[in-house]
């Protein structure tokens, strides 16, 4: 297995422009490229013999929408594990701070011969109507992930020859992935008995935000009240 700084050298060498645009990250390196060089990218990423990327692992859409911003007015939240949509201190005021634009595709590919990974990212510039090139002429296997991106995102995939919906039900609207979307979404399904069959309306949960899960600094998770038979028994477990 090549090691992350092979990888990048190899990467710089067949993709040009690239110096800016990789990073290294828990042991995984991710580029980014535009929507105009995604084909080409793909295409050299694929048919090199130093890389060999022959496996499309999965393809994902981002929002950065909220990137940054919390839900909620609060101090005592946990920015990890427990708390939603808390900002980080240090991140940026508005995605526009960040990124370029909205919308983003995420591609996660494999070398089975080489056994190495590489993530790439391509933003489309047009939060309105997101557009990005189809990559199903490189790899088949985009065919279905680019369906999901775009039923759950709204992303555009120019090329692609049979783009509809894959997740959501028919004559559903609006991108349940988008962060505008409502949790609660916009409408319910149920039984209608006067009519004798199952009717959509609008959805009658009124929408709010969730209270935060905090950790506490209490009596209760103190270790100096566990009784001193049960913190033995623990140090031995």
């Amino acid at each position: 297995m090549a090691d992350i700084d092979t990888l990048a050298d190899r990467l710089k060498k067949i993709i040009p422009n690239l110096e800016n645009n990789l990073s290294s990250q828990l042991g995984e390196i991710t580029i980014t490229v535009s929507a105009a060089d995604i084909i080409s990218v793909c295409q050299s990423l694929r048919d090199s013999e130093e890389l060999q990327f022959d496996t499309l692992i999965d393809i994902c859409g981002v929002d950065y929408s909220t990137y940054g911003q919390d839900e909620w007015s609060t101090q005592t939240a946990s920015s990890t594990g427990f708390s939603r949509a808390v900002g980080q201190e240090d991140g940026p005021e508005s995605p526009s701070d960040a990124f370029p634009s909205r919308f983003a595709v995420v591609y996660h590919l494999l070398s089975v011969s080489k056994n190495h990974r590489l993530r790439i990212r391509v933003f489309a510039l047009d939060d309105d109507w997101p557009r990005v090139p189809s990559v199903i002429s490189v790899w088949t296997s985009a065919n279905w992930y680019e369906r999901e991106a775009f039923d759950l995102l709204g992303i555009m995939f120019d090329g692609h020859t049979d783009l509809r919906r894959l997740m959501t039900d028919y004559g559903f609207i609006g991108h349940p992935f988008r962060k505008d979307f409502p949790l609660s979404g916009k409408v319910e399904m149920r039984y209608d008995p006067d009519t004798k069959r199952v009717i959509y309306q609008p959805v009658t949960i009124t929408p709010r935000v969730l209270v935060p899960r905090v950790i506490r600094d209490d009596h209760r998770y103190s270790a100096d009240d566990v009784p001193s038979d049960q913190k033995d028994s623990e140090s031995n477990a």
